[in-house]
């Protein structure tokens, strides 16, 4: 017999609740992920993104889908202000932030200053105006 493969990844939240993805699954998950950065977010190899997230799975496969496209991700704490958001989209010129939906109206109050910013994608279960959301676009 064949030995089952050992997961690639393997989150699990205090809840007890698991992700686990094999080396496939994390290939196939990561390369939609960068298809939803390249198309739908409409980012380019050497654009910045700011990652705002607690640590989800999401996180991890943007990471990767982030390699494989060029993209430059910036990871940020899920502690950061809206002034500090501002700050680091104006100092990295970002043109896309991804945020949990409820970190999203840190984000929103300082948007009208950030130039740059093309596209915001939002990792969470629901919708938000004026937001694309990563679930619904994998």
């Amino acid at each position: 017999g064949r030995k089952p493969a050992n997961p690639a990844f393997w989150w699990v939240n205090e809840e007890g609740e698991e992700v686990k993805w094999s080396f496939e699954e994390l290939g196939f998950l990561s390369r939609k992920a960068a298809n939803v950065l390249s198309e739908a977010c409409g980012l380019q190899r050497g654009d910045r993104v700011i990652a705002v997230l607690p640590r989800v799975p999401e996180w991890w496969l943007l990471n990767v889908a982030c390699m494989r496209t060029g993209i430059v991700l910036i990871p940020g704490t899920s502690q950061l202000t809206a002034k500090d958001i501002l700050y680091r989209l104006q100092a990295s010129k970002a043109k896309c932030i991804i945020t949990s939906d409820t970190l999203a109206p840190a984000v929103e109050s300082v948007v009208p200053d950030s130039q740059f910013l093309k596209s915001k994608l939002i990792v969470g279960k629901g919708s938000r105006a004026g937001w694309l959301n990563l679930k619904e676009l994998l």
